[in-house]
């Protein structure tokens, strides 16, 4: 699969960490593209657990893709990418550095902090 970026900028970077087994979190490895959602910590702005399409392309410390078909380390930075453009708005208001939130794949499997705001607000807005 090609990055995500020929359709569409990152909208944000995000250092991760995900939980493991005997934390709740995923008892097999992941791979890039993989399609999790994301919800905030804070309810105060969407209620627990409400999830967004907020996909994570994983990435080096230099901003460089990381390879298809291996599997992706527990720790380290991914670009996130808003797929719905109605939402765009909302999570432009509240998205910024050391923002929270939290990757799912039905259930949390992982926390992450807002690290850079990338074209969050150039993307095009629907």
């Amino acid at each position: 699969m090609e990055s995500y970026s020929e359709h569409l900028l990152p909208d944000f970077r995000v250092s991760y960490s995900l939980f493991s087994a005997e934390e709740g979190g995923r008892k097999t490895p992941h791979f890039q593209h993989i399609r999790w959602d994301f919800s905030y910590e804070d309810e105060s702005i969407a209620r627990r657990n409400q999830l967004f399409m907020i996909w994570p392309e994983f990435i080096t410390a230099s901003g460089q893709m990381l390879p298809e078909g291996e599997p992706m380390p527990q720790h380290g930075l991914a670009d996130m990418f808003i797929i719905n453009p109605a939402y765009r708005a909302f999570h432009s208001q509240h998205i910024k550095r050391s923002l929270r939130g939290y990757l799912h794949e039905g259930k949390r499997i992982g926390v992450c902090e807002v690290v850079e705001i990338l074209a969050l607000h150039q993307n095009p807005k629907s």
